[in-house]
């Protein structure tokens, strides 16, 4: 994802409290800054000089520069994030959060803008109906991630977009700003940001102009964005004048590449690391990304380095490794670690460890929290239900098409492909023409049961079968096994001696979706594998059982909404 995200505004929230989400009348104005003294704030302390250095540190470019300094020689500078709450926040999230600590530290009024409408606007990306549960789970994460680095919150505030954006007064300016706005201008601003289709909705070149209003009422002096951001922030400077209010300052973090050596995405799992990601999976990611011996540039592992660890961790960095590779080496500043990189005095697998140890400092209390608390845990899986559709799903666009031939053919061959389903083995008997294989209905919630034929009847007695849950492949081709048209594939871990099918979590039942995480967000299963395609047979080379008796895809463990899919006693084995 981006180093620092345009996020979907939200409801009013005091310093302290989330307000209530009935509120029957949105606001004209979020309630103002609340000015408190914390024992955490040294920002008192500090010279004008010292502040800005805090506030511009390792941003990329700052407009309006020449205005922070009259300000900070007379109150602190207020400033807004903004973030629309569509996908879930991921590592890349602690990029921003770095800068709003130096940004708190300095002093600061800090507003962070959940842009519920936003989210809606750009392309419909977050269904309407589950705007309010993400703003929720945005605030109780975001706030767990300012609590995990140790930053002052008594001058921050959470806003939410639609408690003001739907009043009188800023409809009113959204119609005057319409009526200055060219559509060359307005597409020029949301090119970077807003997502770009064929046939462009009205509402994406809203969505500039929606960004450049928040400023005045929300009343700052300042927005923070990423440099992805700056024609908004242009457009912004361009058009608020027109409407009589006044051009603010405008502060810009770099973009941080992600763990593939683009920038962080949501929409490719392998680039991201999610906020909740277990120690086992993050380990598991960051031995993925990409880390080129020598190469400072395409570096996401570096890039978080620098931009998050070293502003969080000024005692610096222990690079630990074995003493026949040289011992530990302790990186004062990020340059000094930069500087041995290039040089290859540090390997990729050092850094990548180094870094595995303190990203999990940082991960772990939050993961505890949530660990803890079952609301925290619903509220997660309401806001993120399996299975969404998404908020125009039920819409038709004129950027619709039916999925061809030619779709399947160009996408990546995963298990994302696979249709997996939990199934319940409602009868088993001996195949007639064959000893090694079984008959079995299995009900995987369909309005019929499906035939199947397995070869298990030299290892798994028939009565334990019988009514027990499994796990299917859906979507291949049915295939005449011996007379037999089989119509799925019951899955099981094998070695050289046994076989044993998976078992899905307790509490599954039949038509339960089975997925590898870090692939459940890449499109759905195919209708059906086509066999000269061979798909399966891909897909089947990376998936195994591993240590713990998970079953997993390339290390991504195979689970359903109630949990992680396993077998009970074949360890380090491979699947079939």
């Amino acid at each position: 994802l981006k180093a620092s995200m345009w996020l979907p505004r939200a409801r009013v929230l005091s310093v302290n409290c989330w307000t209530s989400f009935c509120c029957s009348k949105p606001l004209v104005k979020p309630p103002p800054f609340v000015v408190r003294t914390s024992s955490m704030d040294q920002s008192s302390k500090l010279s004008v000089e010292e502040k800005l250095s805090l506030i511009k540190r390792n941003l990329d470019e700052v407009l309006g520069e020449e205005k922070l300094k009259p300000i900070l020689a007379e109150r602190d500078v207020r400033i807004y994030w903004g973030t629309a709450t569509t996908g879930r926040p991921h590592v890349a999230y602690f990029v921003p959060m770095a800068k709003i600590a130096d940004f708190l530290r300095a002093g600061c009024h800090v507003t962070i803008l959940f842009a519920d409408l936003h989210g809606y606007l750009d392309n419909q990306k977050a269904p309407w109906q589950l705007l309010t549960l993400r703003v929720k789970y945005y605030e109780v994460i975001i706030k767990a991630m300012l609590e995990s680095i140790g930053v002052p919150l008594d001058k921050l505030r959470f806003v939410r977009g639609t408690d003001y954006q739907l009043s009188k007064e800023y409809t009113l300016d959204v119609y005057r700003m319409t009526s200055v706005v060219t559509e060359h201008d307005a597409k020029k601003a949301g090119a970077e940001v807003v997502k770009q289709v064929k046939n462009a909705l009205l509402s994406g070149l809203l969505y500039p102009g929606l960004q450049a209003l928040d400023e005045h009422y929300l009343g700052v002096d300042a927005q923070f964005g990423g440099v992805d951001q700056r024609k908004i922030f242009t457009f912004a400077e361009k058009y608020l004048p027109h409407l009589g209010y006044t051009k603010r300052i405008h502060l810009m973090n770099p973009m941080v590449p992600g763990l593939t050596g683009s920038k962080m995405s949501a929409s490719d799992p392998d680039s991201k690391i999610d906020i909740l990601d277990s120690s086992d999976l993050l380990k598991r990611k960051l031995k993925k990304a990409f880390c080129e011996p020598g190469n400072i540039k395409d570096n996401g592992i570096l890039a978080f380095a620098k931009y998050v660890l070293f502003p969080l961790f000024p005692d610096g960095l222990l690079v630990e490794r074995d003493e026949k590779y040289g011992g530990n080496f302790k990186c004062h500043a990020y340059q000094q670690l930069e500087d041995a990189y290039a040089k290859q005095d540090i390997y990729p697998l050092d850094l990548k460890n180094a870094v595995l140890v303190y990203l999990n400092k940082l991960l772990e209390p939050i993961r505890r929290k949530f660990a803890e608390d079952e609301k925290l845990q619903k509220l997660r899986d309401e806001a993120y239900p399996e299975g969404e559709k998404s908020a125009s799903s039920d819409i038709p666009t004129a950027n619709d098409k039916v999925p061809t031939a030619a779709d399947s053919a160009i996408r990546p061959v995963d298990v994302s492909r696979l249709d997996i389903r939990v199934g319940k083995v409602l009868s088993a008997e001996k195949h007639s023409d064959a000893d090694t294989l079984y008959v079995e209905k299995i009900d995987i919630g369909e309005e019929e049961p499906r035939i199947v034929v397995s070869g298990l009847a030299k290892c798994v007695p028939i009565e334990e079968l019988k009514d027990r849950l499994v796990v299917v492949v859906c979507n291949l081709k049915p295939v005449n096994m011996r007379g037999v048209k089989s119509a799925a594939m019951l899955l099981a871990a094998f070695n050289e001696t046994n076989i044993e099918p998976l078992d899905p979590p307790a509490g599954s039942k039949p038509g339960d979706r089975v997925y590898a995480e870090g692939y459940d967000k890449l499109g759905d299963p195919d209708v059906q594998l086509n066999p000269k395609k061979k798909v399966f047979e891909q897909v089947q080379v990376d998936l195994s059982v591993g240590d713990s008796l998970v079953a997993q895809y390339k290390g991504g463990n195979l689970r359903t909404a109630l949990g992680e899919v396993f077998v009970k006693t074949l360890a380090s084995c491979s699947i079939k």
